[in-house]
């Protein structure tokens, strides 16, 4: 099969977004497709080596056939459309609802409308979709099950370490940052044996966290998330939000939220793998406290979470879900 990825006016970086985008690419190259990204400039994601082929086309003769073309954001739906037929059935895989870039009506009429093959990452994205009358697919990217494993027993540290995303600017409300630090100021004045542990792409202010991780590669979030014994995930706006799956594969537990759109339905249950609070900050405070007092509740639940993980599988697993939902438009 034949399949493109399209960047224009979107571009690869040193994101999660991008980062996903690649690794599904090479698992899909892995599987024996040829796989093949367009954009509107060079490949600035430096993490992970692609392996599929890399272009920036003049225009849309220079771009090779292919049996689907797939628009990765919102800005690269116009060019996905306008692409000529030979380029394939036309789909947007759809990852987040990116109000970052334009309005909700915009999104409506500009993305939605549009006639694409609708894939979607997650269950808070398909029911949003269903809000507006549009059906979709999910199709997860699969999870990195090998490299983010379980090491060493969390049972009996005499420190609690709390885990969370540092973000800035337009991700900061959405990602509700401040809840994570203020959490942790709480936590802090309450019982003086809790740390907090952070990463993130932005360079944070002296003082926020106790240990911050910087862009990490992957060796580095699995020596990061098997020292967190509490990750706190109070995102507002995700699609399928990546960091609390990642410290899952870890064994840790996650505090997370009932807002619409959290990230974290399809693979967080409450009392099971983690808390889920009510959406506000004084319930994800008591949920985050309550895991603290408990130890051998966070280690039934951090056991249960690296098991959920598992069950959804890995990237090969879900890249062959794409294909197999793509060859019922080719059959």
């Amino acid at each position: 099969m034949k399949i493109i990825f399209d960047l224009r006016k979107v571009g690869l970086g040193n994101n999660g977004g991008s980062s996903t985008l690649i690794k599904s690419g090479n698992t899909l190259v892995d599987l024996g497709h040829e796989v093949v990204f367009i954009d509107s400039g060079k490949n600035k994601h430096t993490w992970t080596p692609l392996k599929a082929k890399h272009i920036t086309p003049k225009n849309n003769s220079k771009i090779p056939s292919a049996d689907f073309i797939i628009a990765t954001g919102y800005k690269s739906v116009v060019p996905t459309m306008q692409a000529p037929g030979r380029l394939g059935h036309k789909v947007h895989w759809i990852r987040g609802w990116e109000t970052w870039q334009m309005p909700e009506k915009r999104i409506v009429e500009n993305v939605l409308k549009a006639s694409t093959i609708k894939l979607v990452n997650s269950i808070c994205l398909q029911r949003k979709l269903q809000s507006y009358g549009f059906d979709s697919k999910i199709i997860r990217p699969g999870y990195d099950l090998k490299e983010l494993t379980p090491k060493g027993s969390k049972e009996g540290r005499k420190r609690i370490t709390l885990g969370g995303l540092y973000t800035r600017g337009k991700h900061w409300e959405i990602k509700r940052t401040k809840w994570i630090l203020d959490v942790y100021t709480k936590m802090k004045a309450m019982y003086d044996n809790v740390d907090l542990w952070m990463f993130g792409t932005d360079v944070v202010p002296g003082g926020v966290a106790d240990n911050y991780f910087l862009r990490p590669s992957m060796e580095r979030k699995q020596y990061f998330y098997n020292n967190v014994d509490i990750w706190l995930s109070p995102a507002m706006q995700e699609g399928l939000h990546m960091p609390p799956a990642e410290a899952m594969m870890t064994g840790c537990p996650v505090v997370g939220t009932s807002a619409d759109m959290s990230g974290t339905e399809d693979y967080l249950f409450n009392n099971h793998n983690g808390l889920v609070s009510e959406n506000n900050y004084q319930s994800f405070s008591q949920k985050v406290e309550i895991l603290i007092i408990n130890e051998k509740l966070r280690l039934e639940l951090g056991k249960n979470a690296r098991t959920t993980m598992e069950t959804l599988g890995d990237r090969k697993r879900n890249m062959k879900k794409l294909t197999e939902y793509f060859m019922e438009f080719i059959k």
